[in-house]
């Protein structure tokens, strides 16, 4: 008698699961396609930019707030002025932009489901969502940044290819490229964890709007709360709080203890968000 084996049936078969690599692959293929990421990393571009040219139609007689006028013949200073700017609210809006598409604004287009029946776990798919935005977040900034290096230089000029502090020291060219590159980490950290918080939204709703207002109006909301007075207890729990200390990085020697703490509040805003996004997405209903 011959033993007949009954091999697997392909529709039975259990799905493989893509490698992990080829999952953060799509997610940044499919971040950069987009049109609107790019006319986003346009525009932030053209931040500093603008600084630059007004800075040098002003001359040294333009005045305006701290950074913006120690700008003026001390092109270095520009990267540090334009993140730290475009911090209290422009870089947020981008960042939850990003956030707002990449859960509910699947979900509002119907690819989330498709999403969530593939064979990709749960947490991957919070992985390379978040994955996704830290990109944005990250790209974001160093547009920031480098374009405001040359425009700096380009545009503003150097004090002879040295940074001058707000102290009133001078640093060289490879230190203040040094002091530019720690604001642009410390930058992304802070926006990492307004990612998180966005994506902790993004994953209760299916209306990407909803996440671009309760973040955003969470923000303005914390920046009055710091203002007032008497709640000065509560500014070690808003984020915003610490937003202004990148711009220590002016300063010699340069004091670490502002972007230290904003960065550890930020942390534990990070692993709120992150915590609330998992714990939605592995629960949510196909």
């Amino acid at each position: 008698m011959t033993a007949v084996v009954n091999a697997p049936s392909p529709l039975t078969a259990t799905p493989r699961t893509a490698p992990f690599g080829r999952l953060l692959g799509a997610e940044l293929r499919w971040v950069l396609r987009r049109p609107r990421t790019l006319v986003m990393l346009g525009l932030f571009a053209l931040i500093p930019v603008l600084i630059s040219i007004g800075v040098a139609v002003a001359g040294s007689t333009g005045r305006g707030p701290g950074l913006i006028t120690a700008v003026a013949g001390n092109g270095l200073v520009l990267p540090v002025a334009a993140m730290t700017l475009s911090l209290a609210l422009l870089l947020p809006l981008a960042v939850s932009m990003a956030a707002a598409d990449a859960i509910a604004g699947e979900s509002a287009h119907g690819t989330l489901r498709g999403l969530l029946l593939s064979p990709v776990s749960r947490l991957r798919l919070v992985v390379m969502k978040a994955f996704g935005v830290l990109v944005v977040a990250t790209l974001a900034t160093l547009v920031v940044a480098v374009v405001g290096v040359v425009a700096g230089l380009v545009v503003v000029g150097g004090a002879e290819g040295q940074l001058v502090t707000l102290s009133g020291t001078a640093v060289g060219l490879g230190e203040a490229l040094l002091r530019v590159g720690l604001v642009a980490v410390w930058v992304v950290g802070q926006l990492a964890a307004v990612g998180a918080v966005a994506l902790a939204v993004s994953a209760f709703t299916e209306h990407p709007l909803v996440v671009l207002a309760a973040v955003l109006g969470g923000l303005i909301v914390f920046g009055v709360l710091a203002a007032i007075p008497a709640l000065e207890w509560l500014q070690p729990w808003l984020l915003t709080s610490g937003w202004a200390a990148g711009a220590d990085a002016l300063r010699d020697p340069l004091p670490l203890d502002g972007m230290i703490d904003s960065s550890l509040r930020a942390l534990c805003y990070v692993a709120v968000g992150m915590g609330l996004t998992t714990y939605r997405m592995l629960r949510r209903d196909a």
